[in-house]
């Protein structure tokens, strides 16, 4: 209780402390999952840094959510007025660089401009010892003035040195974090938990670079908070332990948002290459005289005439009548060149039982000495060039740090030929248009369907781990599919008083994509909508599977309701939307539960009263969806396993999210429902498969109320006017 901030523990908190305690010092994984109010950030940070305090190790939190980062910042100040710990916020490179270079520049400048203070410190030892040699020698002392000839020899080269160096490209912000005496950074970091912003602008007043004198000083520390990919990233991880100065198995890694991890996992094994790069790099070996240029050109431009001509096939030209027919049948039909915009679109070349399209066209199109020879020749050829191109922006020859592109492509087309064939990896190709040039152009990719070859490494790696969510159950699908081993488990519900609350399951028309647009379903729906929001005495929330539907039923709210009609778009800054929204007292906003409103924000007290989710928003089922199901099917055990792991739980967990962004308090008085059939428990036996009900927990199962659309509007009436929230009288029904 020492790192408890408050004054006591909420209801069930203090088990939760205990049980993550015990099962961090035995080493354990730790799956949690707690509805708002069950104080998970603190009920896991606590025993975390306890144990991390008795163990001599450092917790690692992390999250890709940014309100959550603030929270996180928010409860470690509360910590450090109890107990002192040495907490620290980081953030990648990209968002604290003053001078805005990569990564790459950004190394290079590093080395550049130690090379250049180290010499100059180098000078002003040897100017002083010369000096104090000069004064021996005029004291007649011989010795000296041997010894001072030899320093001014040094110097000498020093000074040839510093001249070679002078042209360099150097960053003068990281020039004073070595000249200058920054203990008084050091001090003002750990007096308080400094958020990167606060960092970058201290550090920008005094011309200093924040981000490496954070690196300097994270060894050791107590406390770090992150953003996912500082974990998820191998590489980055390595660096990052080794910043920390901490070995894998001296961290506990807290993971926020838990859920998410399952996707951005995901996302860090994904590896892909756009045509771009590939043209860049016959550019590039085309400059070159060397002669294993031929070589590289040889396999990178086979597989460059591939990779386009497997997108040019799926626009149908050069197809036969019969072939194109074929090719509709099964799914992989010719796509209209018009069509194509700014967003990748996939072109499928999966095949079963053989290599998918792109390695058959690229395999037809080489010829040369042998692919991996020439692969060979081509990632020791770009090893060099990349070596050259770093010593030419060192040398301060050009302005900026030049990637090898040929080093990228070759890398790639080597990872597609050894690896595409693999357990787990999809590969597949992506058309998009260029918005300046309105050129369309590809890239490949493999993309990876199984996170827990990623995931399952780190659980390994790290001392102990607690994945915490609001939607983390069923606990057995996130252990099989993150790859935990026989983790500890629990879960606590709602805190709040029950009767502050009603979720109910709406037996409207459940809006499969093939009714959506039926007009007596259209009916039924806005009329039920229209209900729910008339009865709310605030504002409503309403989720939608999409942002099509979102704008479709938006638009016929404002044909008939009276209060003010908010619509989430797509691409849009959303806070600016929100904050209007908030500032409302009787409206409602219309936004898609794949949007950014659906989970890790809050709407408190009167921000919302009501949040209704219209519809099941299963995801678009792609090809890519589809590779993980099988995927999963391969990989675990069970009747429709791709399904259940891949599809239907997500998309549960999806609706649960958004369910929880009201009843954020004891206070709070809401309803909560789900417009749609296939979430009541009626409907199982009708419905079958693609009832939902059973998807969800048995305590939110619990609390679930079937209830007719047309009766919808008397029970929110009769519940908000039971807790007099009307101000007056309630509307008529």
């Amino acid at each position: 209780m020492r790192f408890f901030p408050y004054d006591q523990p909420y209801e069930n908190q203090r088990e939760a402390m205990d049980r993550i305690h015990n099962a961090l010092t035995r080493g354990q994984n730790v799956l949690f999952e707690g509805a708002c109010g069950t104080g998970k950030t603190l009920s896991s940070l606590v025993p975390a840094l306890e144990v991390a305090r008795e163990q001599d190790k450092t917790v690692v939190i992390t999250t890709n959510v940014h309100q959550q980062m603030r929270q996180f910042v928010a409860e470690a100040r509360a910590i450090t007025r109890e107990e002192s710990i040495r907490a620290v916020v980081f953030k990648g490179k990209g968002s604290m660089c003053h001078i805005d270079v990569g990564y790459e520049e950004c190394q290079t400048l590093r080395d550049n401009t130690r090379a250049v203070v180290d010499a100059e410190q180098d000078k002003q030892q040897l100017e002083r010892r010369q000096r104090e040699l000069l004064e021996e020698s005029q004291d007649g002392d011989g010795g000296a003035a041997d010894a001072r000839s030899a320093v001014m020899d040094e110097l000498e080269s020093i000074e040839d040195r510093l001249d070679d160096l002078e042209d360099q490209n150097v960053c003068e912000y990281y020039r004073n974090n070595l000249t200058e005496d920054t203990e008084e950074f050091f001090g003002w970091l750990f007096e308080d938990v400094r958020t990167p912003d606060e960092i970058y602008d201290y550090a920008e007043q005094r011309q200093l670079c924040g981000y490496e004198l954070l690196k300097e000083g994270i060894e050791g520390v107590d406390l770090v908070v992150c953003n996912y990919h500082h974990l998820l990233d191998a590489t980055i991880r390595e660096q990052f332990f080794r910043w920390l100065g901490r070995d894998p198995d001296d961290v506990i890694a807290v993971f926020d948002e838990a859920h998410n991890v399952e996707d951005a996992a995901r996302e860090h094994a994904t590896r892909t290459c756009s045509e771009r790069t590939f043209e860049s790099a016959l550019d590039e070996l085309a400059e070159t005289d060397d002669p294993r240029a031929e070589d590289a050109v040889n396999a990178l431009s086979a597989f460059h005439r591939a990779l386009v001509e497997t997108y040019e096939d799926s626009f149908g030209f050069g197809e036969s009548a019969v072939q194109r027919a074929a090719d509709n049948a099964s799914g992989r039909g010719p796509r209209a060149r018009e069509r194509i915009g700014e967003n990748w679109e996939d072109v499928p070349i999966a095949n079963e039982g053989r290599r998918d399209d792109l390695t058959l066209e690229f395999l037809q199109r080489y010829s040369g000495r042998g692919i991996e020879a020439d692969l060979e020749a081509a990632m020791k050829l770009g090893q060099e060039l990349d070596e050259e191109y770093e010593e030419a922006y060192r040398e301060g020859e050009t302005a900026t740090r030049t990637e090898c592109q040929t080093l990228q492509a070759a890398a790639f087309v080597s990872a597609w030929m050894n690896e595409g064939a693999k357990e787990g990896l999809y590969p597949v190709v992506s058309v998009t248009r260029d918005a300046g040039t309105d050129e369309i152009y590809g890239r490949a990719e493999l993309y990876s369907c199984l996170p827990r070859q990623v995931t399952g490494q780190l659980f390994e790696e790290v001392s102990a781990t607690v994945l915490m969510s609001a939607t983390l159950q069923p606990f057995d699908v996130t252990e099989d599919v993150l790859g935990l081993e026989k983790p500890v488990t629990m879960a606590y519900g709602l805190q709040f008083p029950a009767d502050n609350r009603r979720t109910y399951a709406v037996e409207t028309p459940p809006l499969f994509s093939s009714d959506r647009d039926d007009p007596a379903v259209q009916t039924d729906v806005t009329e039920t909508i229209h209900d729910a929001v008339r009865m709310t005495p605030g504002n409503t929330l309403a989720f939608f599977p999409n942002y099509g539907e979102a704008s479709r039923y938006a638009e016929r709210l404002e044909n008939r309701s009276e209060r003010t009609v908010y619509l989430d778009e797509p691409g849009v800054a959303v806070e600016d939307l929100r904050q209007e929204f908030i500032a409302d007292d009787d409206a409602v906003l219309c936004t898609s539960l794949w949007g950014t409103l659906a989970e890790g924000v809050s709407f408190d007290g009167e921000d919302a009263r009501t949040v209704l989710v219209v519809g099941v928003p299963y995801p678009h089922l792609d090809d890519r969806a589809e590779a993980v199901q099988e995927a999963y099917d391969a990989a675990f055990e069970g009747t429709e396993t791709g399904w259940r792991y891949a599809v239907e739980i997500p998309t549960v967990r999806k609706t649960r999210q958004a369910l929880g962004r009201v009843i954020r308090s004891p206070e709070d008085i809401g309803v909560r429902a789900l417009l749609d059939r296939r979430y009541s428990k009626q409907a199982k036996s009708d419905l079958g498969k693609y009832s939902v009900n059973s998807t969800f927990p048995h305590e939110q199962r619990q609390e679930l109320l079937d209830i007719g659309s047309d009766k919808l509007k008397f029970a929110m009436r009769n519940f908000y006017g039971d807790h007099d929230c009307y101000g007056g009288d309630p509307p008529a029904p």
